[in-house]
């Protein structure tokens, strides 16, 4: 499970098979499928886990509680709970892994410093875990992922040759690679790694994702699209469905700022796809990732979904706040033509954006769009100052191209 690999559903089945009243392994269970948004089977299996825990250490009915409260929705207490386990047992790393990653309660509690929360929690524990593949791996990641892209990419790889069939590690690599805008390198690891790991991560598709943002960052759409049809749409995919959704909802609206038309039936797949794991706001993530998709389809279904959000804003259940709200309007009138008007929403967000999770890979869909509609509406200057800060990260053709069409407005 912590190498994202397959396997753990019929491990975890195996060890209940052989012992009924073992906990933790339906605890772990219930997690697997909370991965696989199988809610109903999720909470059955946490409820077990609970009712057997009356027999079980103060650890394990700590490591219980707290990962329960995280698959029965109650992040802000799992984040709690587990922050509070991990002083007595830090090297219990099913509570960390909550912790971290870009879909880790951290990500995911709409505060603006989370990149800042999971390095801190990580440094912490780095004595506790010392050359551990797994904490490596997200230690490096954190690193990366908060600015210490040289230091994170070394810590890294150390992790990932400790074990590199771990799909962890390699996305870890991934993440690196794109952050220091080594298109070339990124796409020696992943065509290299990919063949040889085929089926055998849930996070196959997602790393062909990344090979797409190769694709697209040096101008061929075509080849990212071909990657979508073959490795990455939703049709028969085993992988977790906030990562299709996300992935396919993401590299099409890529694509069709990068001009690429035809994509009509690729959305339709989508929209039928998120109304069957996703039809009400609820993940905040997959839910700036339906106005996509709703925005492209047209219809009623991104009115609706706002109205939702707007619901649960009032009630106090949307972790970014008013933000992701925002955002959506924002690709509404992108997709509706009125730049100008996409302009005016988004630029007051794009300070705001890390609040919605997700790593900066994933986050600089929303910078794109506001980068064309700026372009598009003749107010490159106005994002001219965005254009300088990602060059100044990294290189990019892509932005080189904008910056310049930018400065000529």
């Amino acid at each position: 499970m912590l190498a994202a690999l397959h396997g753990a559903d019929a491990a975890f089945d195996a060890a209940i098979a052989e012992d009924p009243d073992f906990a933790m392994a339906h605890l772990g269970r219930a997690r697997v499928h909370q991965l696989n948004m199988e809610a109903g089977d999720a909470r059955a299996k946490a409820a077990k886990a609970r009712e057997l825990a009356a027999a079980a250490s103060p650890r394990e009915r700590q490591h219980i509680e707290t990962i329960a409260a995280a698959i029965e929705g109650q992040a802000k207490k799992a984040l709690t709970l587990a922050e509070q386990h991990l002083q007595d047992y830090p090297r219990d790393a099913p509570v960390l892994s909550l912790l971290l990653g870009a879909f880790g309660l951290y990500a995911f509690s709409g505060r603006a410093d989370h990149d800042a929360a999971r390095l801190a929690v990580c440094e912490r524990y780095a004595a506790d875990y010392g050359d551990d593949w797994w904490f490596l791996t997200y230690l490096g990641w954190s690193k990366t992922e908060a600015g210490d892209v040289v230091s994170g990419r070394a810590i890294t790889e150390r992790g990932y040759a400790l074990k590199p069939e771990n799909a962890g590690a390699a996305h870890a690599v991934a993440h690196a690679l794109f952050e220091q805008g080594s298109g070339a390198e990124g796409r020696a690891f992943l065509s290299a790694w990919l063949p040889a790991n085929d089926r055998t991560s849930f996070l196959q598709g997602h790393l062909a994702w990344h090979l797409a943002l190769i694709d697209l960052e040096e101008g061929d759409a075509d080849a990212a699209l071909d990657i979508y049809e073959r490795h990455i749409k939703p049709a028969g995919r085993p992988y977790p469905p906030l990562n299709i959704y996300t992935d396919t909802a993401s590299l099409l609206w890529r694509l069709a700022l990068a001009g690429k038309t035809g994509l009509e039936p690729h959305w339709k797949d989508v929209a039928a796809y998120g109304d069957g794991y996703f039809p009400k706001a609820g993940a905040h993530f997959a839910d700036v990732h339906q106005a996509l998709v709703a925005a492209t389809t047209k219809g009623d279904a991104l009115d609706r979904r706002l109205t939702e959000m707007e619901a649960r804003h009032a009630d106090g259940k949307l972790a970014p706040g008013a933000p992701a709200i925002g955002l959506c309007r924002g690709i509404a009138a992108f997709a509706a033509g009125d730049h100008g008007e996409a302009v005016r929403i988004l630029a007051p967000l794009m300070p705001e954006l890390v609040r919605i999770g997700g790593s900066h890979a994933q986050r600089e869909l929303w910078e794109d769009t506001f980068i064309v509609a700026c372009l598009r509406s003749g107010q490159g200057r106005q994002a001219s100052a965005l254009i300088s800060e990602r060059l100044h990260r990294r290189p990019s053709r892509r932005d080189q191209i904008w910056s310049q069409e930018a400065a000529r407005q």
